[in-house]
């Protein structure tokens, strides 16, 4: 159901009265929370309202490790999923620590914290897995300059991008995609 005028002013305001009333889900992070959670407030347009939490758990929705909405906390692994899926969704954007925390409801401390423990990797470096393994099936399936690529995965600083994907696969990306390209035919 889509966002009231009243609803979203509870959110807004952080308005405990409306706690257990409904709860709100961000379509851009697929959780919800609390009309009390003192996460940043996302956009109108985003928020989708439930009357009952177990609407929005049975939509896809995840609870907000911050206001807990199902009354007990997320597991740091179910936490990381979350985390996980947060960056696969949003690999082509310039995310930052700060903005990945916001878009998972936590501290940028606790986050990298978390993840490195469960993950045994920092979110910054599964960031990177994802773009450079992306990268690497764009070199193989399609004629896109690395450029063009680098870009489309959110790495627009072309230098850093050439130097990470020979550091991950020991050839720039042409190098990759000329050898590969080749024995494949």
């Amino acid at each position: 159901m889509t966002v009231t005028d009243t609803e979203y002013q509870a959110i807004k305001n952080n308005d405990k009265r409306y706690d257990n009333i409904f709860w709100y889900a961000v379509k851009s992070t697929k959780i919800f929370c609390r009309p009390s959670c003192l996460s940043r407030l996302p956009k109108k347009e985003n928020i989708k309202t439930y009357y009952t939490k177990e609407d929005a758990v049975h939509d896809g929705y995840r609870p907000c490790k911050r206001c807990q909405p199902l009354g007990k906390s997320v597991s740091d692994e179910e936490w990381v999923k979350e985390i996980d899926t947060i960056l696969l969704q949003n690999f082509w954007q310039r995310l930052t620590l700060e903005e990945l925390s916001y878009l998972a409801r936590g501290s940028e401390s606790h986050l990298r914290h978390t993840y490195k423990a469960v993950a045994g990797i920092t979110p910054q470096k599964r960031l990177m897995d994802i773009r450079l393994n992306i990268v690497k099936k764009k070199l193989l399936e399609t004629d896109f300059t690395v450029k063009e690529i680098a870009e489309g995965v959110g790495m627009e600083n072309v230098g850093y991008f050439i130097r990470k994907f020979r550091e991950y696969y020991g050839d720039s990306p042409l190098q990759f995609r000329l050898k590969n390209t080749n024995s494949a035919k």
